[in-house]
């Protein structure tokens, strides 16, 4: 049976509470509690502080919006607002955090926008595809893995409707997708926000170095592992790509909209030298923010593309490539 969706849009008041939800990454089964909800603070406590709209838009803000301050959604399980307690089901009822979907906030008074995503649970994949979305297996699925590699949590449905909401100031969720299926929908993905915080960083950074970033492209962001293991080019490709799990990604600048890396580093070439721009920009973002450390890869062009850079947020450090 394939799973609806519905849209809704959340009021100030409901949004600030869905806001003290453990919102999760799309591949950890458990994370540490978001540094905008202490463990020890009640959600009656948390909502009452919120006495005026200034307040509410000052949480979204601070709060909500990522290290970077750039993000515009955040990604949530189904479910996970049980522990809550009524107050939840008080002003949501009991289906609106059950339905996959994406909730955006009344933006009439915010600078930017913002949305919550509802995520389809990963059980609701009941094999190798999701509707007629084909997905493949992870790794997980079939043997026993470690927990840096344990199945995704969820998907994001994607659809012709959604598929350009912003999920950050310079990406939208068509910038992640697997590239294959052109014609089928709805598309399934895989994403984490740490992801998108790290890259809205690293443009940051670029740009306080002298690098301006007017358009970076995901030229590879979320793979199926049946587009991981088979489709495009899959050769140097590894069968646990991080790919696989949201939280890594393929990069160059394309300012001008070419198709391919710009001259970052004013030599009048376009190689791989570009791409170690980006990655210098990734060590400085790791150095000030530590938890977001990761993958760095260095590539350069080939016939079927320009040079590039692999940014990913695995939790520990790696290099690789011409990062020389």
């Amino acid at each position: 049976m394939p799973v609806t969706f519905r849209r809704r849009t959340l009021g100030y008041a409901s949004a600030m509470v869905l806001s003290s939800v453990a919102v999760i990454s799309a591949t950890r089964r458990t994370e540490a509690a978001p540094h905008f909800a202490p463990p020890d603070t009640t959600l009656s406590a948390r909502t009452a502080r919120l006495t005026s709209r200034n307040d509410l838009i000052h949480f979204v803000d601070d709060s909500l919006r990522g290290r970077s301050g750039k993000l515009f959604a955040r990604f949530v399980l189904p479910g996970v607002n049980a522990p809550a307690g009524p107050e939840l089901t008080e002003l949501f009822g009991d289906s609106t955090l059950d339905e996959p979907g994406v909730y955006p906030l009344s933006g009439d008074s915010l600078a930017e926008p913002f949305a919550f995503v509802s995520l389809v649970p990963f059980s609701a994949k009941p094999g190798a595809t999701l509707g007629a979305y084909h997905i493949g297996f992870w790794p997980g699925e079939h043997r026993a893995v470690s927990r840096d590699y344990a199945n995704p949590v969820g998907f994001i449905e994607v659809t012709p409707a959604n598929v350009d909401v912003r999920v950050s100031e310079h990406f939208r969720l068509r910038d992640f997708l697997t590239h294959d299926q052109t014609k089928v929908w709805p598309k399934y993905l895989v994403l984490r926000t740490d992801l998108v915080d790290k890259l809205e960083l690293v443009i940051e950074d670029l740009q306080k170095n002298g690098v301006p970033v007017k358009h970076m492209t995901v030229m590879s962001g979320f793979r199926t592992p049946q587009y991981n293991a088979t489709g495009g080019d899959p050769s140097g490709r590894v069968e646990m790509s991080r790919h696989m799990y949201g939280d890594a990604s393929d990069v160059f600048v394309d300012n001008d909209f070419d198709g391919k890396m710009d001259d970052l580093n004013h030599d009048g070439r376009i190689d791989y030298r570009d791409a170690q721009v980006i990655l210098a920009a990734e060590e400085r973002v790791e150095a000030a923010h530590p938890e977001l450390v990761g993958g760095g890869g260095v590539y350069k062009g080939t016939r079927a593309h320009g040079p590039f850079t692999h940014i990913d947020v695995r939790g520990t450090r790696s290099r690789w490539g011409l990062t020389e």
